[in-house]
């Protein structure tokens, strides 16, 4: 099963042959024996399932269904995908029971065509099982701490000298990290970087990652960006966990709850702890970042409010202004047990009030990009509050880049890039 769920859907060979395959179909959906009624009913399925894709685009978009909303993108897909499914529809009526069988399989293939298309676009999911949410267990072999390495006195890149037989690249994998009681969550996901893969690596930078809802734990995206990053720092790159801050059953909204269970403990007190047992890490909290990306970026700002002397970096990438603002109503009553002080309480921009002359040790790096308008202001906003409460705060939208992958890539290399010298891998 594993096999399937570790198929490549965006790289590779398959998508190709998917579009293929529907192009096909569509073709022997469209040619017939010529005639004004046979152009007049393809016609008619064709525009019709293209308007019904419009429909549905439209209906979801004003009902807030998807956040954020469906793009033009991903209004084209769904529209061709149903303007094929129109036309396997109209080829069901008189017609030979060998074309109603073709067309019946042509439904099913057009939608997987649509599917497979969408998910390209915003390229977040590269597997069958990152589309439906399964992590794919690939054990990770953990390097014993060295204990015989404390805390450096000067920044690493000053100490650091790459041996001959380090990787060029880091390594990524999956790690179970037992949490005290959030039942639903899946394996986390671990970059190692190429100074990490050696004899006597050195202690490295923590981050703790989180992706966005729907998402998974998956390292590929930050993995890729430190791996190009430690091609130019002497295989120096923070060691990653990529933590699931969502589980399986809906949004936690970066909190414990009695429904969904204690996320909020997982990622700040398990994760951490394990870290801590597990890894070659540098001990002192300044070389410590919490990462998020969409969903992930709300919780990761509202860890860094509740625990500043934990974390001394932040980097919030395309994150929502606070976890739940989606489904404000649905949050309140199943996260925080219909207490709307509660739940305003946890936004991130609230707990701030709380502390105060607490944040001036904090690097914090908000980026949104700059074709992403339903984030663009929360993150402004975001980032405004993190400055006015002390923090040292950089904001910065990614030139021409939506919600998708571009958004995500470009914001995890701008934050690294200002981040890189305060975690002492590289020289101011």
């Amino acid at each position: 099963m594993d096999a399937i769920w570790s198929i490549e859907i965006i790289d590779g060979p398959v998508p190709w042959v998917v579009y293929g395959l529907a192009v096909v179909a569509f073709l022997y959906l469209l040619i017939r024996r010529p005639s004004v009624r046979w152009f007049a009913v393809a016609l008619i399925g064709i525009v019709g399932g293209a308007l019904v894709g419009l429909g549905l685009v439209i209906l979801v978009n004003s009902l807030d269904l998807f956040s954020p909303p469906l793009t033009i993108q991903s209004t084209a897909w769904i529209m061709a995908t149903f303007a094929g499914i129109g036309l396997a529809i109209v080829n069901l009526w008189k017609s030979r029971w060998w074309r109603k069988v073709i067309a019946s399989v042509s439904i099913i293939l057009f939608a997987l065509v649509g599917t497979v298309g969408v998910n390209a676009y915003y390229g977040l999911n590269k597997t069958v099982g990152s589309l439906f949410g399964v992590v794919v267990d690939k054990p990770i072999d953990i390097r014993p701490i060295n204990t015989a390495t404390a805390d450096p006195t000067q920044p690493v890149y000053k100490t650091w000298k790459p041996p001959a037989d380090m990787p060029k690249t880091g390594k990524q994998g999956t790690q179970v990290i037992p949490a005290s009681n959030f039942p639903t969550v899946r394996p986390a996901g671990i970059y190692l970087p190429p100074a990490a893969l050696v004899k006597n690596a050195p202690p490295l930078p923590l981050v703790i990652m989180m992706m966005g809802l729907p998402g998974n734990p998956d390292p590929q995206y930050i993995g890729g960006v430190l791996d190009g990053l430690a091609a130019k720092n002497n295989g120096l790159a923070p060691i990653v966990i990529v933590a699931d801050q969502i589980g399986t059953q809906g949004d936690p909204a970066c909190v414990d709850s009695t429904k969904y269970g204690k996320a909020g403990t997982y990622v700040t007190k398990d994760v951490v702890e394990w870290a801590k047992e597990n890894l070659n890490i540098l001990k002192d909290p300044k070389y410590w970042t919490m990462a998020g990306y969409s969903n992930g970026g709300a919780c990761a700002f509202a860890y860094v409010a509740q625990s500043p002397e934990l974390f001394g970096n932040l980097a919030d990438i395309s994150g929502d202004e606070y976890a739940g603002g989606e489904t404000p109503e649905e949050t309140t009553r199943d996260v925080f047990a219909g207490d709307k002080q509660a739940f305003e309480a946890a936004k991130p921009t609230s707990i701030l009030r709380m502390f105060p002359g607490k944040y001036a040790s904090v690097n914090a790096v908000f980026t949104v990009g700059g074709n992403d308008p339903g984030f663009l202001p929360g993150a402004e906003r975001n980032a405004k509050a993190a400055e006015a409460a002390g923090m040292r705060t950089t904001y910065y939208v990614v030139p021409g880049a939506g919600h998708v992958v571009d958004g995500l890539d470009g914001g995890l290399r701008k934050a690294f890039d200002i981040l890189y010298p305060e975690l002492g891998l590289r020289a101011p």
